[in-house]
Parts: structure tokens; C-alpha cells; sequence
């Protein structure tokens, strides 16, 4: 079989994983590993114990950790996901429902790194050789292993060129067109959904004036009209059956939960895996003054999700916290509604992880100051987008 086909000028990868126990449930390991297809080199491998656990629950964690491996090599190549397991790879692919309540946990961690075009390939369990001898050497005592070589990896293992396995191609479409993905979180269900409104802090001096304002700056306050944006997200939130209130730790979500938690009789418990990007040395200033100073990097920044500015920190590295973040909170308030204040980046973010979307879709939308966007994470992985930047305010 020749390598699958990516979009034009981008990158294709192939993973292989596999998982295992020894007794099922049993002492259990995962082992996977990420080719480039052309040379078949071995590009990055991961292994590694999991403590007692199923053959199923074995197989997803493989899953993941080659999902997490192919980010690292190269975060917007296409993917191929080659696995001898054919309950992961049907379910991954929609057309088998996910009974199991730890499987659905696990397959919503997998969608979260799933790329924008992926291929799952199920293959005989030979053609599957290398991530299973991956797997048995960390339980037959060996050392777990995270290895990430790149694109200029010379170390090659050869695979056999005609895996024998039948590949589904799963394109993951544009937003507002998902007719050719099975969207299983929208059929029969036997959960409800966590719902999350995502609040974008009220007004500040920054965002008045344009200006980056992110961690490690100023920890500038809301503005009167900030606070008023507040009480009147704060109006719109009851009799929204809230559960929970969760906010970023700098001030200015800190003021706005804080009037929200007012009108809802609630608490509000600080997650600090919401705060907004640390923009460095680019903190206080205007679009135009970083151009001015920084043309070069702010050109970089600008081309790719990869790029932190000086002393801050690429849109990739808060994504990784604010995924780790929503893990938290779709466990801890599993079927429920919590209202999230946060910062304009963190909610693109999450939208992005929402609609399975580049994350180079954060430079393509706008979000007003005391807006409200919602969010469904079903229990199957997927997830709905409900709404996006509702303002309850007047304008100005």
C-alpha cells in the first residue's frame, strides 16, 4: 500500500500502537511509535507501564501516546493510525458505540490530539510487530521510553511496505460542515453532556486600548463599563442551572466570577490552567508597536501556533495547559453546567479543540470583552458548539 495522500504541502505521519496486559485485567503497558512513510524511519516511541488494567483500556492509552508523539514531531502533519486493535480503530472512526464509561474517557482524550486529517488503518496483529515489542520490553522489566528524533531522524526500522490493512479515512471538515464525520455525541446517549459557558473577562484598560495583556503582566482591574459587562453576564447566567463556577487566577476574571458568583449564590474555584497566554516582552504594548519593534517575530508569530513571543509563550504550550485543564473539569463535573471565566485565548482554544480544528484558527476569530460562548462535551468525545461571543450588554 502506498502512503496515504495528506493535503497539499501537508505532512503525513503514520503511528503505530498497540497495548497489553498480562492477565486482563492485568500488569498492563502500552508501546507506539510514529514513521515518517516514505522511509519508514522511526521519528519518536513511546512506552510504558500503566499499572493493572484491560487489553481495551491498554490498546487507547497506545492510542494516545502516539497521538501525543506525532503533535511533538510535527503538530500540523496528517495522520495515519495503524492499530490491530479493530474495536479502537471503529471506534475512533465513529461507526461503533463506545459502551464502556472508562473507553469514553479515554476516546475523548484520543479526539483531543486527533489532527485535522487522520486515516485509521486496521491491520493484522503482525503488521503491528514493532509497537507490541515496545510494550512487552517495559513489562518484561525494561525502562519506559519517550523518544522524540524529528524529521531528521537516521536511525531507520523498515516496515513491510503492503501492511495488508483496510484504511478509513476520516477527514475532519471546516467549521459549520459536519456532514462527513459520524457525529456520535449527537445521537443516542447515555449521559447527559458537561456544558460549559465560557466568559470572556469584562472590559479593561488593555482591551480598551488594544494593547496584549496576558500572564505575567500588569494584572490590570476591570473598568467601570468591565463591571458592568459582568452584572449583565451575571443577569443572563441565572436560571442557567450553573453547578459551578470556575475562573482564571488573574484580577480581572477574578472581579467578574466574583460578580457573577454574587448574582448565583455560588462560589468560584480558581483554575490556573485558564490564564491567558504570557505574551513577554510584547505585555502593555499595541499591535503596532510590537510590529514595530519585533516586524520579524511577530511575522513568525503570526505564521505558526509554534512561536512564542520573546520571554512568553506559543499558543501550543497553552493549549497543552488548557486541555489539561477541561480534563479536569469534564471529570470533576461530569454531566453538569459550569460557568468558566477566562481570556480570550483560553476560549479560542477550546473552541478549536471543539470543532477539531488547526489551532491557527485562533488568528481567525474575534471575541468582544464580556461575551459569552457554550460549549458540550459529550461522554463519547465529541462536542457541540452551542454559541459563540454572545454579548448581553449594549453596545458602546
Amino acid at each position: 500500500m502506498t502512503a496515504p495522500t495528506a493535503p497539499t504541502g501537508r505532512r503525513t505521519l503514520i503511528v503505530e500502537a498497540d497495548g497489553g496486559s498480562r492477565g486482563n485485567p492485568g500488569p498492563a503497558a502500552f508501546g507506539a511509535l510514529v514513521r515518517d512513510p516514505a522511509s519508514h524511519a522511526v521519528l519518536a516511541e513511546a512506552a510504558d507501564e500503566i499499572g493493572t488494567a484491560t487489553n481495551n483500556v491498554a490498546e487507547y492509552r497506545g492510542l494516545i501516546a502516539g497521538l501525543q508523539l506525532a503533535r511533538e514531531v510535527d503538530p500540523e502533519a496528517s495522520v495515519e493510525v495503524r492499530m490491530d486493535s479493530k474495536l479502537v480503530i471503529e471506534q475512533m472512526a465513529g461507526r461503533w458505540r463506545i459502551k464502556h464509561a472508562d473507553m469514553r474517557q479515554l476516546a475523548m482524550e484520543a479526539r483531543r490530539l486527533v489532527p485535522a486529517h487522520v486515516t485509521w488503518t486496521h491491520v493484522p496483529r503482525e503488521r503491528n510487530s514493532a509497537a507490541d515489542a515496545l510494550l512487552n520490553r517495559v513489562l518484561d522489566g525494561g525502562e519506559p521510553i519517550w523518544t522524540v528524533l524529528g524529521g531528521d531522524a537516521t536511525t531507520t526500522a523498515v516496515a513491510p511496505p503492503d501492511h495488508g490493512g483496510q484504511p478509513t479515512v476520516v477527514p475532519q471538515p471546516a467549521p459549520g460542515d459536519r456532514s462527513s464525520v459520524p457525529e456520535t455525541g449527537w445521537g443516542e446517549t447515555s449521559s447527559p453532556p458537561t456544558t460549559l459557558i465560557l466568559v470572556r473577562h469584562g472590559e479593561t484598560s488593555r482591551s480598551l486600548a488594544k494593547r496584549f495583556s496576558g500572564s505575567g503582566g500588569e494584572d490590570v482591574p476591570l473598568t467601570d463599563r468591565g463591571r458592568q459587562q459582568a452584572e449583565d453576564v451575571a443577569a443572563a447566567l441565572v436560571g442557567r442551572g450553573v453547578d459551578a463556577l470556575v475562573t482564571s487566577p488573574l484580577r480581572r476574571t477574578r472581579e467578574t466570577a466574583g460578580v457573577i458568583a454574587g448574582a448565583l449564590g455560588i462560589s468560584a474555584t480558581v483554575e490556573d490552567g485558564l490564564a491567558e497566554t504570557a505574551f513577554g516582552e510584547w505585555d502593555g504594548l499595541t499591535f503596532s508597536e510590537v510590529r514595530a519593534r519585533w516586524p520579524a517575530a511577530l511575522e513568525d508569530w503570526l505564521a505558526s501556533t509554534t512561536v512564542a513571543p520573546p520571554g512568553g509563550e506559543s499558543f501550543d504550550s497553552v493549549n497543552l495547559r488548557v486541555r489539561a485543564a477541561l480534563e479536569r473539569l469534564v471529570s470533576s463535573y461530569a454531566g453538569r453546567t459550569i460557568a468558566v471565566v477566562t481570556h480570550v485565548t483560553p476560549i479560542k482554544l477550546l473552541v478549536c479543540l471543539a470543532l477539531n480544528v488547526p489551532l491557527r484558527a485562533v488568528f481567525r476569530m474575534e471575541l468582544p470583552p464580556g461575551s459569552r460562548s457554550e460549549v458540550r462535551w459529550y461522554a463519547d468525545g465529541m462536542a457541540s458548539l452551542r454559541s459563540y461571543g454572545v454579548v448581553d450588554s449594549a453596545p458602546s
